[in-house]
């Protein structure tokens, strides 16, 4: 079939070179702009809402925020799923909306409703903070401060002053979070005994500071000749003209601030500490922004960095933590792996035609193609990532496919003494529906794959899109410029080459087959039914783990563990990582505030970030280390340690929920007794709230409502007795350039003694003083460390590590316990992270599989203007999928994402096979040749540049699958899928699309009379 576009290039060769010479411009400025990251960014529509409630327990936070918030937001549209997150003085509450969902507008909506609902919060809660979560605001750097004439509060100042505003200033910066230090404040410790005889409270104190040490604007004063600002100034200077401020007592004397107390600049109690290899260290992260390079954000930190260090000698920056080292290594990786794989399908071409001339003329296609890509990969917003990478790594061996064909039948055309000029004219145009059907086919896969929904689709947009663009690009190259190359560059042959050996062995097969027909659909029949049969042996998991020479830590003690508790057990802990040779150093972040809210978090959790040597200075990988060292780590006595993966997370894991709290955790108990039992897990652990001891104040009601004692002033008086006011409300004193808060509570020793407690003064409505021990009675009891909800019902979520084993196998271990199998009413399970996007994955690929085939016939329909020998072409994608099951099995990989993505991928590659030998069957025949004879002399013409393309794209993924480099636990197993479709498909297609066509032909020849009587018939009546 002829298509005379590559004729009209031919006779004007100027055009195609001016068009690409303007492509080529516009690709290489784009790709010096595209950012370099990791992976693609991830939108997921999530909101945040936090709420501190300081001192508050997580029961009493559940019903008074937790609840109330959930259901002012519960009204909004679009909601996939509530979760909340409640521990001691803070709630945390995620509304996830459907994918495709505008953030900026639901962000305005959960707004207002929290606005009209602020009203019904505890008085003592703070506001309420909204913000978006953006799940790829990680930070890429994190960096140690070390200043050895400076104090540990001093160096931390100087990170939040200078640091900040310094890094802040880089374009691509999002966000720095300081990591440990200390936080300066002006402590007044009131003295209880002294608070009693003057008959005044903490909590008094603290409002009179808040009221008079400030300055306020008082008006103005309109002169004759200028304007005057009035100013009323009450802020004390210093800490000691703050010791000598006046406090009115209730009887109307007053009394200076250091008769109460010891007023003394100081700094807060910390909550977080940052050790690196044991040493205390202040450290800072650093965030991106979304459209951010992390190659360009790295340089220009450091550059911001040096310019620090010059302005403040004695300071030190040391990187602990890096995710661009990675990045870089897998972003050279790929390129490499690209450039080879370039050079390794170009050699093929040289070995099958032996022609330089024709080689250069092949080789030209992969920067012709690629580089132009660049420009709508900027266009689309897309950056040079893992994904886009592992495109255009594997799409090298494709974008020659189109121009071998062209040159090898152009080759062909030499061959029967035709000049170079009549041979391209006739052969590319000749050939032209069949390239372009084979390019329109990956096309057709590709581009709807792109736009599949959920989290996995969002990973599989940039690579169907870029391969989809670089194939459409070298679609162009081969009809426009191949011909034109191979016209004006090429020789006459002199002396044609003999037949190949293996033509003729492949003749004698495929005479036999078309023989044989029964027999080879028996074949057939078994091939497929083996694939299934693989398919089931093969292990299952979401994503390949990537060694990236760091591992992260999480280390738990019991409730009520204190700070130096947690700070002890993690030196022990890093003391075992030290000694290890695989390690090179710890940073510990112990304790600390939550990065969303910036309120306390839990002292008694802390986090090791543990970076490991280079991959060739140590024998264990990341996997193996970890499985080691939780083996050494199980001695250390009441602590739960667990290794998390690259989402914060233990690798299992799965929630149960309920709206009855003691079925829930009777449930959740078993099924963590019966997984503990399971060889595929480890560390199994869940979040069942732990008891620890509370301080119940309990008002007597009636002796309460006698004297006019409420419960929120019992509670105001003692929050800030025992925390001080909320960080919004502290008075703060100007000292230098600095407004340090001041913070009034009761002393070290008053915090620490529940009798003394007991005998703190509360106000009454009459403005009296009576002891908390006459309203109300005070009992030790116990509660919940925290609480967590999921779509406004309890949750227990149940996680453990992989004991060797992939997610599926653990999974389906999991399944077939008895306290999952025979969950009591009322009680739900749903998968959460890993587990959740692996199911994910097989239904995204399933609906991609079904899209795909779907759309390659309709393209092959509209192509060749007929229904069945669409299906005689397609023939081609069931036979490939067993030689990639088969090949995972072989090289122990499992069926992951990338190997989902490979396997999509073959979908559009291996139709080519069948393209080529029915387009030129179907043309022979117009000739009136004997049916077998023709089938015979195509495919025996065929067959070469079936086997040339097939062999060009295997040298093309060849350095993909040796795996060199960084990124190659991502890009191996799509290799290794391809290849071994590719194999598989080309060996069987080259034997079945032959006979399946005669079939056809056969069912073509028996239906047609009998639809033309119909059509008699209907005609005649």
């Amino acid at each position: 079939m002829s298509v005379p576009i590559s004729s009209w290039a031919i006779q004007r060769p100027l055009a195609p070179f001016i068009i690409f010479l303007w492509l080529l411009i516009a690709g290489v400025l784009a790709y010096f702009k595209l950012p370099v990251n990791n992976w693609p960014n991830v939108e997921i529509p999530i909101v945040n809402v936090s709420v501190g409630l300081p001192g508050a327990a997580p029961t009493e936070i559940e019903s008074q925020v937790t609840s109330r918030i959930e259901a002012a937001v519960a009204g909004v549209g679009d909601i996939k799923h509530l979760s909340s997150t409640i521990t001691d003085g803070v709630s945390s509450t995620q509304i996830e909306f459907q994918l495709g969902t505008n953030i900026n507008q639901a962000l305005s909506l959960v707004r207002d409703q929290i606005i009209a609902a602020r009203s019904s919060l505890p008085r003592g809660a703070e506001e309420p903070l909204i913000q978006r979560v953006d799940v790829d605001l990680v930070p890429i750097l994190t960096f140690t401060v070390n200043a050895p004439k400076q104090s540990l509060e001093q160096v931390s100042w100087f990170v939040d002053d200078q640091v900040v505003r310094a890094l802040l200033a880089v374009k691509g910066v999002a966000k720095i979070q300081r990591q440990g230090g200390l936080e300066r404040e002006i402590l007044a410790e009131l003295d209880p005994s002294r608070l009693q005889a003057y008959g005044v409270t903490a909590a008094a104190v603290n409002d009179q500071l808040r009221q008079t040490a400030l300055d306020w604007p008082a008006g103005r004063l309109d002169g004759a000749t200028q304007e005057t600002l009035i100013r009323a100034t009450g802020s004390p200077s210093d800490v000691v003209a703050l010791s000598n401020m006046s406090i009115t007592l209730p009887d109307g004397k007053s009394a200076r601030m250091r008769d109460l107390g010891v007023v003394h600049d100081a700094t807060s109690k910390p909550h977080q500490l940052a050790r690196l290899n044991h040493q205390p260290v202040v450290a800072f992260a650093i965030y991106r922004t979304r459209s951010a390079s992390e190659v360009n954000v790295e340089r220009e930190v450091r550059t911001a960095l040096e310019k620090l260090k010059a302005s403040n000698p004695g300071v030190e920056f040391t990187q602990i933590q890096s995710l661009v080292e990675f990045t870089k290594e897998s972003y050279h990786s790929a390129l490499w792996s690209f450039m080879e794989g370039a050079v390794l399908a170009a050699a093929v071409v040289f070995l099958f035609v032996g022609s330089w001339r024709a080689t250069w003329i092949a080789g030209l296609v992969i920067p012709l193609s690629v580089i132009p890509t660049f420009f709508v990969m900027q266009w689309l917003g897309f950056s040079l990532n893992m994904v886009s990478l592992l495109a255009l790594s594997l799409v090298s061996g494709i974008l020659v496919d189109d121009a071998i064909v062209e040159i090898e039948n152009i080759m062909r055309h030499l061959r029967m003494n035709k000049s170079p000029l009549t041979a391209a004219m006739d052969a590319a145009d000749e050939i032209g529906l069949a390239v372009i059907a084979t390019t329109l086919v990956i096309i057709a896969v590709f581009v709807p794959v792109s736009f599949m929904g959920g989290i996995v689709g969002q990973y599989f947009k940039q690579f169907g899109l870029t391969v989809a663009v670089a194939t459409f690009f070298s679609l162009l190259v081969a009809r426009l410029i191949t011909p034109v190359m191979a016209a004006y560059f090429l020789k006459p042959i002199r002396h044609s080459k003999p037949t190949p050996a293996w033509l003729n062995y492949y003749k004698s097969l495929l005479g036999n087959a078309l023989t044989y027909r029964k027999t080879m659909l028996v074949i057939g029949f078994i091939v497929l039914a083996g694939s299934f049969s693989i398919a089931a042996w093969l292990p299952t998991d979401f994503m390949p783990l990537e060694d990236k020479s760091q591992s992260i830590l999480q280390v738990e003690l019991p409730p009520g563990a204190r700070l130096v508790d947690t700070d002890q057990v993690v030196g022990l802990i890093s003391t075992k990582l030290l000694h290890r040779p695989e390690v090179k150093s710890v940073y510990a972040l112990v304790g600390g505030p939550d990065s969303e809210t910036n309120v306390e978090g839990e002292v008694r959790r802390a986090t090791l970030t543990i970076q490991l040597k280079p991959r060739g200075m140590r024998t264990l990988d990341t996997k193996d280390f970890e499985q080691v060292m939780l083996k050494e780590l199980a001695s250390v006595a009441n602590t739960r340690i667990s290794f998390l993966n690259e989402n914060g997370s233990k690798a299992v894991t799965f929630s149960l929920t309920s709206d009855n709290p003691e079925l829930l955790q009777k449930t959740a108990a078993a099924v963590e007794r019966q997984m503990r039992g399971l060889p595929e897990l480890s560390n199994v652990s869940s979040t069942t709230p732990l008891p620890r001891t509370e301080l119940v104040i309990t008002p007597r009601v009636d002796e309460a409502a006698r004297l006019g004692v409420t419960t929120e002033a019992i509670s105001d008086t003692i929050r800030v007795a025992t925390l001080g006011d909320l960080s919004t409300n502290l008075t703060r004193l100007k000292l230098g350039n600095r407004q340090v808060p001041v913070r009034v509570l009761l002393n070290d020793a008053a915090r620490s003694d529940s009798a003394i407690i007991g005998r703190l003064l509360v106000p009454t409505n009459d403005e009296k003083m009576v002891p908390l021990s006459a309203v109300a009675d005070l009992a030790l009891g116990a509660g919940p460390t925290s609480v967590e909800r999921y779509d406004r019902q309890r949750q227990i979520t149940l996680e453990a590590n992989l004991n060797g084993v992939t997610l599926g196998k653990a999974l389906a271990a999991i399944n077939q316990l008895p306290a999952i199998q025979n969950l009591p009413a009322g009680v739900k399970r749903y998968d959460t992270g890993d587990a959740e996007l692996l199911a994910e994955m097989f239904s995204s690929f399933a609906m991609a599989m079904t899209a795909g085939v779907l759309i390659v016939f309709g393209v092959l329909v509209l192509l060749f203007r007929t229904l069945l020998q669409p299906i005689t072409i397609m023939i081609a994608l069931p036979l490939s999928i067993g030689g990639a099951l088969l090949a995972l099995l072989f090289t122990q990989s499992s069926l992951s994402l990338p190997a989902v993505i490979g396997i999509l991928m073959l979908m559009g590659i291996v139709g080519k096979n069948g393209i080529l030998l029915v387009d030129f069957i179907v043309e022979r025949r117009q000739s009136g040749l004997n049916r077998r004879e023709v089938i015979l002399e195509a495919c025996l013409q065929r067959a070469q540049p079936i086997v040339m393309t097939t062999l060009a794209m295997i040298a093309g993924m060849t350095p993909v699958l040796l795996g060199l480099g960084a990124g190659t636990a991502f890009r191996t197993p799509m290799a290794v899928a391809v290849i071994g479709g590719l194999i598989t498909s080309t060996a069987l297609s080259l034997l079945f699309v032959p006979v399946i066509y005669t079939l056809m032909d056969d069912f073509d020849a028996w239906l047609s009379p009998k639809l033309k009587s119909l059509t008699t018939l209907s005609t005649t009546s």
